[in-house]
């Protein structure tokens, strides 16, 4: 092997393993913002944003948006896997990763059914199912980032990095609800301290 074969493999392993590490990166903050959404949906949206319901069909009424999210994922992946080919992949991703942030930021902020009745559940839906959207573009986006950058022969490897971002988001998503309902009142927690992660 020349030397300029070994600098080629050593520069192409380097790029892949920042592709990689990004996409786990990204990946993983996405579905830490979708897997919010479930503990809360579990914890708090029941009371939050349908207190006129018995706690049983809250707690439907409360999953019943975060199925929205997955309802919109698919629409996500058709969406923006159409403008990643016309647009390129790389825009398509910080689109999707801006367009979650801004998705759980305005759920964090969302005044409860309390304070503006039925607008509460219905804007947590339009919110929920934006998440889903994201969620769709970034994760397909991301795995084809990452499978079409790599070696051949390294396809599925350089994949499975992308592939992890799933599961340490929602590890990182609950430790993030442990971690403030640990540390605040549990009415703190119901009013406010949701909205911290």
């Amino acid at each position: 092997m020349t030397k300029t074969a070994t600098a080629d493999e050593a520069h192409v392993k380097a790029s892949m393993r920042k592709v990689a590490l990004t996409a786990l990166a990204g990946t993983s903050i996405e579905w830490y913002d979708f897997f919010l959404y479930a503990t809360a949906a579990a914890l708090v949206f029941p009371s939050a944003f349908f207190p006129d319901s018995s706690p049983t069909i809250g707690l439907i009424l409360s999953f019943g948006t975060f199925a929205f999210g997955f309802i919109a994922r698919p629409l996500g992946g058709i969406l923006f896997g159409h403008f990643g080919d016309r647009i390129g992949r790389k825009k398509t991703l910080v689109i999707a990763l801006i367009m979650m942030g801004i998705a759980s930021t305005l759920i964090g902020l969302l005044p409860t059914y309390a304070t503006i009745g039925i607008a509460a559940p219905i804007l947590l839906s339009v919110l929920r199912f934006a998440q889903g959207l994201a969620i769709g573009g970034q994760w397909g986006g991301a795995m084809l980032l990452v499978t079409e950058s790599a070696p051949h022969d390294q396809r599925g490897y350089y994949g499975a990095y992308a592939q992890a971002g799933a599961p340490v988001g929602v590890i990182l998503a609950n430790l993030a609800f442990i971690i403030i309902s640990a540390t605040v009142s549990e009415e703190f927690f119901m009013s406010w301290g949701w909205r911290i992660p």
